[in-house]
């Protein structure tokens, strides 16, 4: 998968380079071409296409800051769940030690392929396996033998309290994947790139022109980047700690 910088670089490139597209077309069209029914045309039509990406830009960023809040919300259930299950087996007693330091292991496992499918370099073409970890630990409760009704009550409450731990884990893996399609992508900028081109197509271009729509430019590539950033929590600047999952248990015995 590219990256959202690189993308965002090459956003800035096209965009910025429009406004050089409309002064050099200014220059090369002939005068007729340049009148002022032309000019409320092309303004017509710039304000336009000014619309729609803003309204797009607007729906793609709250988009994307959704799939963000919802999937870090998803970790703090899951790391939630995980401290829950611990404090379960806790109360359980001695027997349910094994089960702990399972689950321990399991942790840290469950972080790395969590962080590595939802990565940047990340792809769906594989179908979802369940670790040796995650097994072994479901097997550790199954054995437990409740010696009295609060026993078996805990025990009840840990494979419900490990399934929804394993139901938050299919949904993270199925939201993999899921980052912004090139081709939209390449349209919106494309987008920008027009409206950009049209600013310096009957302005003149002197330096204080230049500078503004260059920072106007950085401004739509950032809109871009914080997009890209948004739609891959598990990578890059902006992605969701997994610092609170690994650290949500504390060693054994301490």
């Amino acid at each position: 998968m590219i990256s959202p910088l690189f993308v965002a670089l090459a956003a800035f490139g096209c965009i910025f380079g429009g406004t050089f597209l409309g002064a050099l077309l200014r220059r090369k069209l002939p005068e007729h071409h340049l009148s002022g029914d032309t000019k409320d045309i092309v303004r017509l039509g710039s304000g336009l296409i000014g619309t729609i990406a803003a309204l797009v830009l607007g729906l793609l960023i709250a988009s994307a800051n959704g799939t963000f809040e919802s999937q870090r919300t998803q970790i703090k259930q899951l790391t939630a769940n995980i401290i829950l299950l611990d404090r379960i087996l806790t109360r359980y007693g001695p027997e349910a030690d094994s089960a702990r330091s399972q689950l321990r292991h399991g942790v840290a496992a469950m972080a790395d392929r969590i962080w590595r499918e939802n990565g940047a370099d990340s792809s769906q073409a594989e179908a979802f396996e369940g670790s040796s970890e995650a097994q072994s630990f479901y097997d550790e409760i199954l054995n437990l033998s409740p010696q009295n009704e609060v026993q078996r009550s805990l025990k009840a409450r840990a494979l419900d309290t490990s399934t929804d731990v394993a139901r938050t884990r299919l949904i993270l893996f199925a939201k993999a994947g899921g980052a912004l399609p090139m081709p939209f992508l390449v349209v919106l900028i494309l987008w920008l790139t027009i409206i950009f081109a049209s600013f310096s197509l009957f302005a003149d271009t002197n330096a204080t022109a230049v500078a503004s729509l260059c920072v106007f430019a950085f401004s739509a590539s950032a809109a871009i980047f914080l997009i890209l950033e948004l739609s891959q929590p598990f990578s890059g600047v902006l992605m969701i700690s997994d610092q609170g999952l690994r650290n949500a248990l504390a060693p054994l015995g301490s």
